[in-house]
């Protein structure tokens, strides 16, 4: 029986061994992610269902481990607020599913000195209508959804050359009924965009039309024509655009609409891509992400029919 019991043990270290090296390669794989945090609590928009769909496609992709810190509600106590005190210096990259009451002065701080210092934010669709008194925030994003007063208007011509309209001039922030629309890339070399068509169906959503904003240092990755027949301005509007920040990188997409039940806009593969590459650009300012087999056509709107979705 000893003789038996010896030589097992062999084997048991070898066993030993091989679950010490896979929680140890485990780890080490979780440890290479991205590491991001979504922000959400409050927004005119759906966040309560976007969020989880947005999270579940970054965590799907490989690439991001994801943490979502919420804050409290419309109209809660100052006490309430004085629990949201999220640590960005955890993570690569912070996503903000946000549009609602000001942070506390020092969680504005603290995103500031984030970002500034070499962290990345990336920034879906109404996340740009928040904060029009954070001064730092309208740097961070280049336009917002702001009043004509606010700041310069962003265009491009059809040559893609931006057109700049002063403020207090032309419309304010706005759009049209929800509908499929053609997005243009402008910038095919960012590794954001690098391997897209050039034009590519995107599914019915918001047209943001009127963006303001100081809209310095922005590079404009693909815009969309606002139709005016469709409620628009008859113009090129930047729908993808990136801008330094410090030594930090802050992606936007004014893409992303969900409204009650209807999630059509995210469950685009188009967006689903713009979002996941923006978001590890701004993380690490390049980009690992493919571009699906299943990415929309020139003519076609391509969604995501996942499980779960």
């Amino acid at each position: 029986m000893a003789n038996s019991r010896n030589q097992t043990l062999p084997a048991r270290f070898a066993l030993a061994f091989l679950v010490v090296a896979w929680l140890a390669g485990s780890a080490a794989a979780d440890e290479a992610k991205i590491r991001l945090l979504i922000i959400d609590g409050q927004n005119n928009h759906n966040w309560k269902d976007t969020t989880p769909v947005m999270k579940a496609d970054l965590e799907q992709s490989g690439r991001f481990t994801v943490d979502v810190a919420t804050t409290p509600a419309a109209k809660s106590s100052p006490t309430a607020w004085e629990s949201f005190h999220p640590d960005f210096s955890r993570y690569d990259v912070v996503l903000s599913n946000y549009n609602g009451e000001p942070w506390p002065a020092p969680v504005r701080e603290a995103l500031e000195a984030y970002v500034s210092g070499g962290g990345g934010l990336a920034i879906i669709h109404a996340a740009n209508n928040a904060f029009t008194d954070w001064p730092a925030y309208n740097q961070m994003i280049g336009l917002g959804w702001r009043s004509p007063k606010f700041g310069d208007r962003v265009t491009l011509d059809d040559e893609g050359k931006v057109v700049r309209t002063p403020k207090g001039e032309g419309p304010g922030s706005g759009h049209g009924p929800p509908h499929p629309f053609v997005i243009t890339i402008r910038e095919p070399e960012h590794p954001i965009t690098k391997g897209m068509p050039s034009t590519w169906m995107h599914a019915k959503d918001e047209l943001y039309h009127g963006q303001r904003g100081p809209a310095l240092h922005m590079e404009i990755l693909a815009s969309a024509f606002s139709d005016k027949a469709k409620g628009g301005t008859g113009a090129n509007e930047p729908m993808i655009w990136v801008i330094p920040f410090g030594k930090g990188r802050v992606f936007t997409t004014v893409m992303g609409h969900a409204m009650g039940n209807d999630a059509t806009a995210m469950h685009c593969v188009g967006f689903k891509t713009v979002m996941l590459r923006g978001a590890e650009w701004a993380a690490t300012g390049r980009v690992t992400i493919p571009i699906p087999a299943n990415f929309p056509t020139p003519e076609s709107v391509r969604r995501d029919d996942a499980p779960g979705k």
